[in-house]
């Protein structure tokens, strides 16, 4: 934006001294010329009062030394032609002329007076013709011509041009040098709100307060809306803050009373009539289901609050998940099995590696049926580590995909599967946490298979942002 602004201020400038520039090219070239014009005219009106005798007389021996002696001083021919266009000195004779040369002798053979020619550029190297009428008692007797050669003044005229434009080349320069300042103070408050950004951004994710962007610095309106982001990011991230403090303290207060119910429904095992027998079995169900998603509750909200990175030796973490899952999978006919490339180490918040891969083994496993295969895959990509877990259940959908990871969302297809849809959202927000993203396929021959990405380890223990 800087860089617009200065282009702007640039163009604004230039413009005004081009144009200031140029107008006073103008008037000077014009200036400049109009002297030279009327000096020549005085001179030729001069010699146009002393021939009058000679061309009445028709004597021209004193004329031609007079006309020499003028062209070596100043370098101008001097021409006398009678009223009839012929040269009055056979030994100066008038060279041919131009077609506005041969206008203007035309004029002063019909006793008109020579007007100021227009502006001639200085790559206009035609001398400048004047000629005057020689009367005598109102009578044209013949004219007075005298050729100038115009290089001196043209020469004059481009150098003061030259110092025209370097005044505008300075002028700009100086422009430059003026507005920098201006517009690093227009555009403070813009900067300090697009780091303010990022800054609210990380303080949401950190549970913590954003640091205030106004600083009494910058143009009012600028300054205004400083001031009106700081309140925004203030309710922002106290109202996300007071959001997490509910969950996490409604999950806390509840499993209590959740505990003493199922111990209560519990101890009536076997106390009540046959006749409920069913429904105090699905009062149980419901109790641990219950419990469950205040489990869930709980680590979405654990996931809410950035950690710091660390190596997370990924082999160790998805060998202890996969041994964790592996009775309730042998249990329903599934098998568990790993490949791909081991010794692979990860920059993530401690534990990170094992929250993913429980929500999504915890997802894999209720959606497939007996005799399928659950995979888990690690691969190494650049600076990006992929573990993948594939199911061979019966999927999502292509609409249904990009869905899968909002929080308590269910596929309609999968709705007699147990579960609160908090999964793949735990999942999701834990990867994004650590820098990294999920991805989730449809494989050919059916399932799903989901996919994080995180950054490799390195020696600093730092994540390089998702590409």
């Amino acid at each position: 934006m800087r860089a617009r602004l200065l282009v702007i201020v640039l163009v604004v400038v230039g413009l005004v001294a081009v144009g200031l520039g140029g107008l006073l090219a103008y008037t000077t070239a014009q200036a400049a010329q109009e002297n030279f014009f009327t000096r020549r005219l005085t001179d030729t009106v001069y010699v146009a009062s002393l021939v009058q005798r000679p061309l009445t007389e028709a004597t021209g021996a004193d004329l031609d030394a007079l006309l020499d002696r003028y062209r070596q001083v100043y370098g101008v021919s001097v021409h006398v032609v009678t009223a009839d266009g012929t040269p009055f000195a056979p030994s100066n004779p008038l060279d041919p002329l131009d077609a506005t040369g041969r206008e203007r002798l035309d004029a002063a053979l019909a006793g008109r007076r020579s007007q100021s020619p227009m502006l001639q550029m200085p790559w206009d190297e035609r001398p400048l013709v004047i000629a005057e009428p020689v009367l005598v008692d109102g009578e044209v007797r013949g004219a007075v011509v005298t050729v100038s050669p115009t290089a001196a003044l043209h020469e004059r005229q481009l150098e003061t041009w030259a110092l025209i434009a370097a005044a505008v080349l300075l002028a700009l320069a100086l422009g430059v040098l003026v507005s920098l300042p201006v517009v690093r103070w227009i555009l403070h408050p813009v900067r300090r709100l697009d780091e303010g950004t990022g800054r609210v951004a990380s303080a949401v994710l950190a549970g913590g307060a954003a640091e205030p962007v106004a600083d009494d610095s910058g143009p009012p309106e600028l300054r205004r809306l400083s001031v009106s982001f700081d309140r925004m990011a203030e309710t922002v991230t106290g109202a996300l803050a007071a959001q997490r403090a509910f969950v996490a303290d409604a999950s806390h207060q509840l499993r209590n009373p959740l505990t003493a119910l199922r111990l209560r429904l519990s101890n009536l095992q076997g106390h009540v009539d046959e006749a409920a027998t069913d429904d105090h079995g699905a009062a149980l169900e419901e109790a641990e289901r219950l419990s469950t998603l205040l489990d869930q509750l709980l680590a979405l909200a654990r996931t809410e609050r950035s950690a710091p990175l660390a190596d997370v030796d990924v082999d160790a973490a998805v060998s202890d998940r996969m041994e964790a899952w592996r009775p309730l999978a042998e249990h329903t006919g599934l098998r568990l099995e790993r490949d791909g490339q081991p010794g692979l180490k990860v920059a993530a918040p401690v534990g990170a590696v094992e929250t993913v891969l429980d929500a999504v083994l915890d997802n894999a496993v209720k959606c497939s049926s007996p005799g399928d295969t659950i995979t888990v895959h690690t691969v190494r990509s650049d600076d990006r580590v992929e573990i993948a877990v594939r199911d061979t259940g019966p999927g999502l959908g292509p609409d249904e995909l990009e869905r899968a990871t909002d929080r308590f969302w269910r596929s309609p297809s999968q709705s007699n599967v147990d579960g609160s849809g908090l999964g793949l959202a735990i999942a999701a927000r834990t990867v994004e946490l650590a820098g990294g993203s999920l991805r989730l396929e449809t494989p050919d021959g059916g399932g799903l298979r989901v996919v994080a990405r995180l950054t490799a380890a390195g020696q600093d223990g730092t994540a390089a942002p998702d590409r």
